[in-house]
């Protein structure tokens, strides 16, 4: 950099940085990063630089959260869009070591399930809705419909990352469990779950152990996930080049990983490979839900 060359701010530093650090070593790092001038660095804070930074973590202090915390994430929670405003989602805060536990157990060999101070199990919840109508001595044949449990759904998942994003901004690490949806039945009775209500996903939160740190994990090229107007496929050369930047980011942490390509293959490769989420519409049905 000559004497002539002005030395780019720390706004944008910080920010042509974090594009970086969110893609790895693809080419299109070095593109978003070039990408990001001084106009649109100027857009940088500190909501931007959470999102970015997000790194799933499994590996806990065991301290415990203190007490005034719990109600900002649900408060963060309670903040995210819902869907006609019909609020179709209720979340289960777990903390008896007991409990974690044992729905440890239910999920694999996850340890992160026990080790976290708190976990939180987000749910579809239509029973509100049901106890609503039974109130007012109506009758409601909405819940009974797909739409209804996918908005459910949804909204939980709005919900949760607003709490996550919370966390995150409050120096908390986090980790999403997906196979709380393995034995949907075992986790129900676990939480005492009444009809219409159905167990999305399981989120770990705690203090993150500096000993056992997590890394930001890339994510595929923005070309791969992003079309105008009309849809367009990823570009094979965007995969391609995930492949080699994944690899690399388990590679520098000696972790023998398979291509991104493969482990979409072999999680989709078949019923077994679903780790019991195959008999989900089973399970759903067991709990209450009709979905026509």
């Amino acid at each position: 950099m000559t004497a002539s060359t002005p030395r780019p701010s720390p706004l944008l530093e910080a920010a042509r940085a974090a594009i970086r650090l969110r893609y790895g070593e693809q080419p299109c790092a070095g593109r978003a990063a070039q990408s990001v001038d001084a106009g649109n660095a100027a857009a940088w804070n500190p909501v931007l630089d959470t999102l970015l930074a997000h790194r799933s973590v499994r590996a806990f202090r065991p301290d415990p959260l203190p007490p005034h915390l719990l109600p900002w994430l649900v408060a963060a929670a309670q903040s995210a869009p819902s869907s006609s405003n019909l609020q179709t989602w209720s979340v289960v805060v777990v903390e008896d070591a007991g409990r974690r536990q044992r729905l440890a157990a239910l999920v694999g060999t996850q340890r992160h399930v026990e080790e976290a101070p708190l976990l939180l199990v987000w749910l579809v919840d239509l029973s509100r809705l049901q106890r609503v109508a039974e109130a007012a001595g109506r009758t409601i044949e909405g819940p009974q419909y797909l739409d209804t449990f996918l908005m459910g759904a949804i909204d939980a998942a709005l919900a949760a990352q607003n709490a996550l994003v919370a966390a995150e901004s409050l120096g908390l690490g986090s980790v999403y469990i997906g196979a709380m949806r393995n034995r949907p039945e075992e986790v129900a009775a676990e939480l005492g779950l009444p009809p219409q209500v159905h167990a999305v996903f399981g989120h770990c939160i705690g203090w993150p152990d500096e000993a056992r740190p997590a890394y930001v994990k890339p994510r595929l090229a923005p070309e791969a996930v992003l079309s105008r107007e009309r849809y367009q496929p990823a570009p094979p050369e965007a995969i391609a080049e995930y492949d080699q930047a994944l690899q690399a980011y388990f590679a520098a942490q000696g972790i023998a990983h398979p291509a991104w390509s493969t482990q979409v293959l072999d999680r989709l490769r078949d019923p077994a490979a679903l780790k019991g989420r195959h008999r989900l519409v089973e399970a759903l049905h067991g709990q209450g839900f009709e979905l026509r």
